[in-house]
């Protein structure tokens, strides 16, 4: 049986005035499917994303996705006077879950336990991303969909970030990250490369 589809774009397309950025954008991924999404800067890696998530409307093309995913985009919206732990409060009354200890364990897996009682506007720009990504996989959606998740994170939760990716991946989790640092592409079981509007796929080498 082949694995359930968790999003599926189809001939997307995306211009902003006279500027088209998507010009017929393909994108499937299925579950347990760990795609990347590479491309220049201005390339439209963030447009894509936000459509695929539903954030912005394609002017043409068809999107279809799981009903429930988790989103990181790149700019972390967090409100700079609430705390780490209030955050998740809040997150956990939106998304109905019964309890924190998922999101505490990621909260301690990122490294970051020790910060639970501090304001946001006091985090490093680098720790207040670690809160941005916890805040997208706290209710442990089927499809995750991150915009380079990673900015400002020093090599040892990099390298963390990764272990939770592939873990996620061998629970039959999707996950789409966009990426430009070259040496990530191993992780990858499909790359799409963003160029002149489409998406070139190829296998990655694992």
């Amino acid at each position: 049986m082949a694995p359930e589809t968790r999003l599926r774009m189809r001939a997307v397309h995306k211009a902003y005035g006279s500027r088209a950025v998507l010009r017929g954008a393909d994108l499937t991924v299925s579950a347990g499917m760990l795609a990347g999404v590479v491309g220049e800067n201005g390339s439209g890696k963030s447009t894509l994303l936000r459509i695929a998530v539903g954030q912005l409307r394609p002017d043409r093309g068809t999107v279809q996705r799981v009903s429930a995913l988790g989103y990181c985009p790149q700019q972390a919206v967090v409100n700079d006077t609430l705390t780490v732990a209030q955050h998740l409060r809040l997150f956990q009354v939106a998304y109905r879950l019964p309890g924190l200890d998922h999101a505490w364990e990621l909260v301690d897996l990122l490294g970051f336990g020790a910060e639970r009682r501090t304001r946001v506007g006091e985090l490093s720009g680098g720790t207040r991303q670690k809160l941005n990504l916890v805040l997208a996989l706290m209710h442990d959606p089927p499809l995750l969909v991150l915009d380079e998740p990673y900015q400002g994170f020093d090599w040892d939760t990099h390298q963390r970030f990764w272990q939770l990716a592939g873990r996620l991946r061998s629970r039959g989790r999707s996950v789409v990250v966009v990426s430009h640092l070259l040496h990530d592409l191993q992780h990858f079981d499909t790359v799409h490369h963003l160029r002149d509007g489409r998406l070139h796929v190829e296998e990655a080498s694992r």
